[in-house]
């Protein structure tokens, strides 16, 4: 009886900063600033990563693929928030909800394990330097970013099947920017204990693993530098992760925040996200993407001179 009074959803509605209409013009000028840093920062970084030679080694080819991977997440969702905040258009096709979601998840997933095979890079050149051309050779380096996409796709295949296939009905407002998981998970009217059940397990492989992997990487690092004799190695050891460090704090400080703490309230009595909470996801989405080509940038003497190079270069 109760399936018969179930309405199918079609779509979603996506609140956003609607209870705030005075502030998401400010909010539109912000996002669409960010978001061309994103392109512009991001793209540089590709083309530098590609066209000077100085920068074809493992670590620019990572970075290479962070940079197009934040340049994909943010297409994904980015555009969509921009559109609703300026012209109130907030309805989002049950479709197209779930492909936002599947690059949501998959871009995330992705990010985890890059950040996990950069880490180990910067272990073997410091630690094993001798070894690195042979350990870290372009056939190890090609593959090791392929598992990661691989592998980040298919967490995103199992996630966003799993979800859509719940049956939706009667409330279809989705209080966030985008539709992101866990709260398209709280609209589902039926059983989520296997959805919670692949996340931990998503969770624990692709969050867990690759930060465990990231500390006993810079473990070691930080024992092999503490134990050379010239100042200058350590410095320049020093500067070489320092980007990657940061980058790592910022990331995995703002994603453990969303998706790494209870969640036992949230998908059960709690209907709605706190501002806070909409502010978080905001600064994961789009102010991360922004800031990583910043802080390759200023903190590698490589990757600036690798810009300027391609700013001056001269057309043919």
């Amino acid at each position: 009886m109760d399936k018969i009074n179930q309405t199918s959803v079609s779509e979603f509605l996506l609140l956003g900063l609607s209870g705030y209409p005075k502030i998401e013009i400010i909010y539109f000028a912000f996002i669409l600033a960010m978001y061309l840093v994103i392109l512009i920062g991001n793209g540089v970084l590709i083309m530098a990563s590609i066209f000077d030679s100085r920068l074809h080694t493992p670590m620019y080819f990572f970075l290479g693929n962070l940079s197009f991977l934040d340049i994909c997440y943010t297409a994904s969702s980015v555009p969509s928030t921009l559109v609703s905040l300026i012209s109130k258009k907030r309805n989002i096709s049950f479709s197209g909800c779930a492909v936002q979601m599947f690059f949501g998840f998959a871009m995330g997933s992705t990010e985890c394990l890059l950040l996990g095979m950069m880490a180990f890079d910067r272990y073997v050149a410091i630690c094993n330097p001798l070894r690195y051309p042979i350990i870290m050779s372009k056939v190890v380096y090609i593959l090791m970013a392929s598992v990661s996409w691989f592998s980040g796709g298919i967490n995103s295949i199992v996630q966003t099947s799993l979800a859509m296939q719940l049956p939706f009905c009667g409330n279809n407002i989705i209080n966030h920017f985008t539709c992101e998981i866990l709260a398209v998970l709280k609209l589902a009217c039926a059983d989520i204990s296997l959805n919670i059940i692949t996340m931990v397990i998503s969770n624990m492989v692709f969050l867990v693993l690759p930060l465990l992997v990231i500390f006993f990487s810079y473990m070691f690092i930080l024992y092999t530098i503490l134990r050379m004799n010239s100042a200058t190695g350590r410095h320049k050891a020093f500067s070489t992760c320092s980007a990657h460090l940061t980058v790592v704090i910022i990331f995995y400080g703002t994603i453990f925040f969303m998706y790494a703490k209870p969640k036992s309230q949230d998908l059960i009595g709690q209907d709605k996200l706190q501002t806070s909470d909409k502010l978080i996801s905001l600064f994961y989405g789009v102010v991360t993407p922004m800031l990583n080509p910043i802080i390759y940038s200023l903190r590698n003497k490589d990757v600036k001179a690798a810009v300027k190079y391609l700013l001056n270069r001269k057309p043919i």
